[in-house]
């Protein structure tokens, strides 16, 4: 068995960090469904603009709303409007290896999901100009 990147949401933005939430991040429910990512799952989140890394569980948020809202301790590590990636893993069996795929969706700066080829491209030419 391995542990493998299963979801993966990328350059998503913070649009909301609650201190006062007991813990946890708030994803929109579309962007959960397009990664498989279930409500309580723990997640991995990176900070692209701080470089923090946290582990949280997730909680659904309203679907279509584009929110991303860091909550509680996790919020300290996070500001409104910073770039994260959120992942989530799962054992694969080496049987199952050759097929695994990972599910993952890009996002605009409103966290609306985007097409994965335009995207990359547009990545792509970002890092060689």
């Amino acid at each position: 068995m391995r542990i493998m990147c299963k979801s993966k949401i990328h350059r998503a933005t913070v649009t909301e960090a609650n201190l006062n939430y007991m813990g946890s991040i708030t994803i929109d429910e579309e962007l959960m469904e397009r990664v498989d990512i279930l409500p309580y799952e723990r997640v991995q989140v990176l900070n692209i603009n701080s470089g923090a890394r946290l582990e949280t569980y997730v909680i659904a948020g309203e679907k279509f709303s584009g929110v991303i809202c860091l909550n509680g301790a996790a919020a300290r590590h996070v500001h409104v409007g910073d770039k994260i990636i959120i992942l989530a893993y799962a054992f694969v069996g080496e049987k199952e290896l050759n097929d695994f795929r990972p599910r993952i969706v890009f996002v605009d700066e409103k966290n609306t999901p985007i097409d994965e080829v335009e995207e990359a491209n547009r990545l792509k030419a970002s890092v060689c100009n």
